[in-house]
């Protein structure tokens, strides 16, 4: 794993563990590998995570977050194991699939031409499989009065970016952020939302379209979770939306290549 450029200390998170959702791939994978970058005990679930590219230390745990049998179970794994959790980062996400059907792109099609399965997908997958997670967390965080729950979101959440399913999805994750934050508050619990930039996951280099000139790293996302993981005033952040690369320049921190991405805004997506 490249760590060119300035980031938060190897032994940052020391002796916290974390859980990333969604972690087989793209956002995610970045994520728990900068978690793990900055010296925390990482679990990845994802319903592919047998296959995954990543890193060895990794604990690798497979997971429907559509089946609240699994996600029990899951929790229940990381506390036999370690008896704390300490982040959970909501990334998995449904939706995705089958962007072209009967030879026709329906991703950016008018919301009444939209096929049912796609809300079905990312309101299950996506928006409830947060809730869910983050209800397991909390009733652990609580208890220790710390934790941190980062909600990965989108600008879609506040304009529309060629689908109204995923922006609704995303409306609705930020609303989670900001009343889990607000329930949580008095707790000692942070929760946020975190709007990566264009991230070069490996469906976007495929793609071959996309101008990537400020563009991010998977990785770059890992290392906003870690800085933000290892702030001892996190709570200030809590239930507001966090840009990655603002969240770079506020802590210092570069992507892998060194570079360090301009954070974006409403205007330029």
């Amino acid at each position: 794993m490249t760590t060119t450029g300035p980031r938060v200390s190897t032994d940052a998170l020391d002796g916290r563990v974390a859980l990333v959702t969604g972690a087989s791939r793209g956002v995610g994978r970045g994520i728990a590998h900068g978690l793990l970058e900055a010296g925390a005990i990482v679990y990845g679930s994802s319903r592919s995570i047998d296959r995954a590219d990543l890193d060895g230390r990794i604990l690798r745990a497979r997971c429907d977050h559509t089946d609240n049998e699994a996600v029990s179970r899951l929790f229940q794994r990381i506390d036999a194991d370690h008896g704390r959790i300490d982040i959970l980062v909501n990334n998995a996400w449904g939706g995705y699939e089958r962007m072209v059907e009967d030879g026709r792109f329906t991703w950016p099609a008018p919301f009444w031409e939209q096929p049912d399965w796609r809300w079905d997908a990312m309101m299950n997958a996506g928006v409830r499989a947060a809730f869910v997670a983050s209800q397991h967390a909390a009733w652990r965080m609580v208890a220790r009065r710390s934790g941190l729950i980062v909600n990965v979101s989108h600008w879609a959440a506040q304009k529309r970016i060629g689908n109204a399913i995923y922006g609704i999805a995303k409306a609705s994750t930020d609303k989670l952020t900001v009343d889990a934050a607000e329930e949580l508050r008095d707790h000692g619990v942070t929760v946020v939302s975190l709007y990566p930039g264009l991230v070069r996951t490996e469906a976007v280099l495929a793609a071959g379209v996309f101008d990537l000139g400020n563009s991010e790293s998977p990785e770059f996302q890992g290392r906003a979770v870690a800085a933000l993981a290892a702030d001892p005033k996190v709570t200030r952040w809590t239930g507001k939306v966090l840009v990655t690369a603002a969240l770079a320049r506020h802590y210092g921190f570069n992507d892998i290549d060194g570079k360090a991405p301009r954070p974006l805004t409403l205007a330029d997506v």
